[in-house]
């Protein structure tokens, strides 16, 4: 018996690194998954490999979160593959790819297009799904931030900053229909688009600070969103909850 049989889980920006991690553990413990992602290729060798392994029932749908009609898509693809939705984790962003700019010279349209992924994206996965969560009895929603929101981080820090406040803004919103609208927060993450960003050689350079020498890794964030999916946390919302260790002290 998992954690989330019966249920059926979205991931944004499944087709590798975080995002993978969390539907494969969502899988693991019982959820029909829907990879949803930009990536094509990556997104359907990912659903098939986790439906292959036995793992569970997982399903690629290509999203582009920054426009409305895709998250719609995406919604009723799932309540007609699985028949509702329970669980939505808004993980999809720009970040390996990310242009390193300051606000003040960021050109405009780069901006703006970066923030309707980073930032507006998940409220437009959430706005295609409540509906359906309610009328399934409630769920949980998890947002991806950052402990960038607590530094200097530019405009990748500024939509991080977004999300936390769309977080406990939608907790509020949707809590009398029974969902639940945390976030987690990841510090310093060895990961692909972490590498790209920052070149391998300085992610060591980065873990110098920190409690726990040494940088996260996708599985170190697994824990944590299968908590604030799960009924364990029936209790627990409009959090953002740092995972990065001993990074940020608030």
């Amino acid at each position: 018996m998992g954690r989330f049989d019966g249920k059926v889980a979205i991931v944004t920006g499944a087709a590798g690194g975080i995002g993978e991690a969390y539907a494969r553990a969502l899988a693991a413990e019982g959820a029909s998954v829907v990879v949803a992602d930009l990536d094509e290729e990556r997104g359907e060798k990912t659903a098939a490999d986790i439906a292959g392994s036995g793992g569970g029932d997982a399903v690629f749908v290509a999203l582009d979160v920054s426009d409305a009609t895709s998250t719609t898509a995406m919604a009723d693809a799932t309540v007609d593959r699985f028949g509702g939705i329970d669980l939505l984790v808004n993980n999809a962003a720009i970040y390996g790819t990310m242009k390193f700019d300051l606000l003040i010279t960021v050109d405009w349209d780069y901006y703006r297009k970066f923030m309707s992924v980073n930032m507006d994206g998940a409220l437009h996965c959430t706005r295609a799904c409540y509906q359906h969560m309610a009328a399934r009895g409630g769920g949980a929603i998890v947002n991806q931030s950052s402990t960038a929101a607590w530094m200097y981080s530019g405009f990748y820090g500024l939509a991080k900053v977004g999300i936390n406040g769309l977080t406990q803004q939608l907790a509020h919103e949707l809590g009398g229909q029974g969902i639940r609208v945390n976030a987690i927060a990841p510090g310093p993450t060895d990961t692909e688009a972490t590498r790209a960003q920052v070149g391998e050689g300085m992610i060591g350079k980065l873990v110098k600070d920190l409690a726990i020498k040494r940088p996260g890794t996708p599985t170190d964030m697994v824990g944590a969103c299968l908590f604030l999916l799960s009924d364990e946390a029936a209790w627990v919302t409009g959090q953002i909850l740092n995972v990065d260790g001993g990074q940020v002290f608030r």
